[in-house]
């Protein structure tokens, strides 16, 4: 039933989101039962269950850098929501198609595509604004009620319409349509159910939008830009997925201006609460939001870096540059060319992108994002001296930075001898105790204890990285293998026992299923 439920879960979330023309603004929540199918706990589960198996068929787009822009936004976000303790996890999908989503739990997944689409930090906040509206007023959880419901008489119609099919000469064809008859009333009555809840997570997503120091005009401009790649499939794009899940109409861009109108025109006290419905003193849209300070603004650089690490080929990203450039009379931005550096990189020309990120450095000191790719253009140089020493300076600037620290680990264990195993340890230890979800991190950390001789503790971290990649009964064996060596000491013997107690339960309940555990992939299991 768990894994039945996730993924009507997961489909309704995605249907849920269906753009209204009109509607009514505020979904009561008299008499609905929605809160009442799960637990938070069992949320969450199903949400990061998803997530897993997004990971485990290659579907995301795990970089630390990025990872952590991403978040931070949507952290931001979610602070200055009606329910800033609602808990989320923000990630993103490598599929150039425009589109973005949520489901149980807080998971909020953002494709590639849209950021690459988009012009501006703000307009990316207003789609991520618009989804975790979504999470706060429970769509998901009323999308899933709604789907329990109707599954009796949409069957019913279903039925009926393939008996009526038998005295047709065709019953092939009549059988077919009956069907599609179904499907199509069951679309209908999706659409119905949730034109409401996006009229709701428009108009209280640019209210946090703005509450969190982000210009509110921005979802407008998205939503335009979106009805014209609708009208003219312009910008080298097909059809986004967005417009299925997201139709825009002229209704919904006039209303979204609209209200961000009144909101850089209304004041409220500087007390207000992040869940109060009354707006700032200053104009919204300049507001401090979550924090003291505006929004850091990297957009630009992150969606360089995104389609470089989304592109098929490092040939395919470094030929995407050359066309951009030549768009642009040959004058690239200094995000652009930031992203051309990185291209040359993976495409094993180090010494051009040095040049670039060395002048690039000069231009914008103190920018973490360059820093970081001039150190990751001498380790691809071969020159893993001066790699770690760029890395070093950069861990004594920013210690503990999850985006450096992860990035250093990959790079040690890249060189892969044992003292380069044992620093990465070092490097990574830190995080472990906020990070044990945290897929990458845990690989990592497996292979720099494997480098460095500490067999036991790689085998944990393998362990947990079979699980964050959707492979639990693999996980749960690996757990049940490590007790049976002789070389444990109490805490660690206490720590496996104790996640071998917590996969138990859902590793038996896919086996009831019938579910078939993944086979081990490379990269998650020790050798």
């Amino acid at each position: 039933m768990r894994v039945l439920l996730l993924a009507a879960a997961v489909s309704a979330s995605l249907a849920a989101i269906v753009a209204p023309a009109h509607a009514q603004a505020t979904l009561p929540d008299m008499g609905s039962s929605a809160a009442e199918l799960l637990t938070p706990a069992q949320e969450n589960e199903y949400g990061a269950y998803m997530l897993y198996q997004l990971r485990r068929y290659g579907m995301l787009l795990e970089d630390p850098l990025v990872e952590d822009w991403l978040a931070g936004m949507g952290q931001r976000l979610a602070a200055a929501s009606d329910k800033p303790g609602q808990p989320y996890t923000f990630f993103l999908m490598g599929d150039r198609q425009i589109n973005a989503f949520a489901t149980l739990g807080g998971y909020v997944g953002t494709n590639a595509g849209l950021l690459l689409s988009a012009e501006s930090e703000d307009e990316v906040a207003g789609v991520l604004a618009h989804e975790i509206s979504h999470v706060t007023q429970r769509h998901v959880l009323r999308a899933v009620e709604r789907a329990n419901k109707d599954r009796l008489p949409i069957l019913l119609a279903m039925l009926g319409a393939v008996i009526a099919s038998r005295n047709s000469s065709d019953q092939g064809q009549a059988t077919r349509a009956a069907i599609t008859s179904g499907y199509a009333l069951a679309a209908q009555r999706q659409l119905d159910y949730s034109r409401a809840n996006e009229t709701e997570a428009d108009r209280i997503g640019i209210q946090t939008l703005a509450r969190a120091g982000y210009d509110p005009v921005a979802m407008g401009d998205f939503f335009e830009r979106m009805e014209r790649l609708m009208r003219g499939n312009s910008g080298g794009y097909t059809t986004p997925d967005y417009l299925s899940s997201h139709p825009v109409t002229t209704t919904r861009i006039s209303e979204a201006r609209e209200r961000a109108e009144r909101l850089k025109k209304e004041a409220v006290p500087a007390s207000a609460t992040a869940s109060d419905s009354a707006p700032l003193l200053l104009p919204a849209f300049l507001g401090t939001g979550s924090g003291s300070a505006p929004p850091v603004r990297m957009f630009a650089w992150a969606r360089e870096r995104v389609r470089v690490l989304s592109a098929p080929s490092a040939l395919d990203a470094v030929h995407e540059y050359d066309a951009l450039a030549k768009a642009a009379g040959g004058k690239l931005t200094p995000a652009q060319r930031y992203g051309q550096a990185l291209a040359q990189i993976r495409h094993g020309h180090p010494a051009a992108a040095e040049a670039t990120l060395q002048a690039l450095a000069g231009e914008a000191p103190d920018n973490l994002w360059i820093d970081l790719a001039l150190a990751e253009a001498a380790h691809a140089a071969n020159n893993n001296t001066l790699a770690r020493q760029r890395f070093d300076a950069l861990l004594r600037a920013h210690p503990q930075n999850h985006a450096v620290s992860l990035s250093y680990a990959i790079v040690l264990n890249e060189i892969g001898d044992a003292a380069a195993g044992r620093r990465a340890q070092e490097v990574l230890r830190p995080l472990l105790a906020e990070g044990g979800s945290d897929a990458l991190l845990q690989k990592s950390f497996a292979r720099a204890s494997e480098l460095a001789g500490d067999a036991a503790r790689a085998g944990e971290a393998f362990a947990e990285s079979a699980w964050l990649n959707g492979r639990p009964d693999d996980a749960l064996a690996q757990f049940t293998e490590l007790l049976k060596r002789d070389d444990l000491d109490y805490v660690q013997r206490a720590r496996i026992e104790s996640r071998i107690a917590d996969l138990t339960p859902a590793v038996l309940e896919m086996r009831r299923q019938g579910i078939k555990p993944g086979d081990p992939q490379e990269g998650d299991a020790g050798a």
